[in-house]
């Protein structure tokens, strides 16, 4: 199996760069819009002190090789970012997620090819068995992409974080294993052609 690194992965739509203290800005202003911050498990950062310890907090997961941070870059515009998570090599199994994007990139494409990148590097250069998402059981948003995207869902974990202070949490559990791969690979490739080509 490869290291568990993540160098930049690039597509037709975006590319992700792994996250470092150079992105810190461009990321501060794609990250304004309230929108963005709806469904994600902390509130969102107002300063630039509070966004300094934030990014601070994604590159210190990195060093410790807990997380792999990526910046989600469009042509030169930094519009979000993503990340691999609760990675067990042990298991070969990775988590999406932490992913935001500025509103004015949903539905563009994006998130279908970044989360394409990130599900292609885990099961082809990783050789993960699973890749699975957690997202908020009320976010039907989210819920919809994941499903578009080809993830089973697997069950909802009742009471399973308290986020933003103390809002309780029931997490909706999707997945991809290594024998849906290449089914969800072919039908993101057709989704993807016919973005490019819009």
């Amino acid at each position: 199996m490869a290291e568990w690194t993540a160098p930049t992965l690039e597509g037709r739509i975006v590319r992700l760069e792994p996250l470092g203290p150079e992105h810190e800005e461009r990321l501060w202003l794609a990250s304004r819009d309230p929108r963005t911050w709806r469904w994600l498990s902390i509130v969102q950062p107002q300063t630039r002190e509070e966004w300094s310890a934030f990014v601070a907090q994604a590159l210190a997961a990195a060093d410790a090789g807990t997380a792999l941070p990526l910046v989600t870059v469009r042509g030169e515009e930094t519009i979000g970012s993503t990340r691999f998570l609760s990675m067990r090599p042990e298991h070969r199994s990775v988590e999406i997620g932490w992913t935001w994007l500025h509103p004015a990139a949903w539905n563009t494409g994006a998130n279908v090819e970044a989360k394409y990148l990130q599900m292609q590097h885990a099961f082809e250069a990783w050789g993960c068995r699973r890749v699975e998402w957690k997202t908020d059981a009320a976010n039907d948003r989210s819920r919809r992409a994941l499903e578009a995207l080809g993830a089973s869902f697997e069950g909802v974990h009742r009471k399973h974080m308290l986020v933003r202070g103390d809002e309780n949490r029931d997490s909706a559990w999707y997945a991809v294993t290594d024998d849906d791969w290449p089914a969800v690979r072919a039908h993101l490739e057709a989704r993807l052609a016919q973005k490019v080509a819009d």
